[in-house]
């Protein structure tokens, strides 16, 4: 029998990349997308991704979205509470769920830090990307077919005018040398609109841009 997989969704590329994996494998049923979101702005809490394309991008997925609320300047003791109740609310619509994955590539540190919390919460984890060689997949994702672009983008490491940019081929030719091809030290996130998980890609409008903190440059997309 298959293990039934919860996967964490922010709503960008390597989320949805790791799905698509995943949903090749045969040992492997992703029954819900998981998402957190920040109340008071209803986005993710990473990327900045409004609620009502999370849930869009769920269903071109064909899965449900399970939304965990967090309060804004969220200590990690109350994102752990809010993330627990989240998981027991899971469990209870899938009793034999067990197993929360994630589609982290490259930090250990991230990486041991998720494993210790969900393993408290009596999860296991499971990293279908890890260890990726981030331009390759990069390359992999674009050549897949999966359409993104930049909705978030650190300025301290680039130039503000990547923000809204295409994560295509183009871009990576012009990230600056110690910048990742996947963004994973926090250089940039991404809003995906269309790829292999989903079943039909996402008409989605680019709005205004947003500098928050004097450093994160983010670019709004509705439907």
């Amino acid at each position: 029998m298959s293990t039934q997989v919860l996967l964490c969704w922010s709503g960008g590329k390597d989320a949805a990349w790791a799905l698509h994996v995943l949903s090749q494998r045969g040992d492997i049923h992703v029954v819900a997308l998981l998402t957190t979101l920040t109340e008071g702005h209803g986005r993710s809490s990473m990327q900045g991704v409004r609620r009502e394309v999370l849930q869009a991008q769920a269903d071109a997925a064909g899965l449900p979205l399970l939304q965990s609320w967090i309060p804004q300047a969220c200590d990690n003791t109350r994102y752990l509470q809010r993330m627990a109740a989240t998981l027991a609310q899971a469990r209870q619509r899938w009793p034999a769920l067990e197993t929360v994955a994630f589609g982290d590539l490259l930090l250990h540190d991230i990486r041991q830090w998720r494993e210790q919390q969900i393993a408290a919460l009596g999860w296991r984890t499971l990293f279908p990307l890890f260890g990726s060689d981030t331009r390759l997949l990069a390359a992999k994702m674009i050549d897949g077919g999966l359409r993104a672009r930049l909705c978030c983008v650190d300025t301290q490491v680039l130039e503000a005018e990547f923000a809204g940019r295409a994560f295509d081929h183009s871009l990576l030719a012009a990230l600056p040398d110690g910048v990742d091809a996947c963004g994973e030290h926090g250089e940039f996130h991404t809003c995906v609109s269309a790829g292999p998980m989903f079943h039909s890609p996402l008409d989605l409008r680019q709005g205004v841009d947003t500098l928050r903190d004097s450093r994160w440059r983010y670019t709004d997309f509705m439907l």
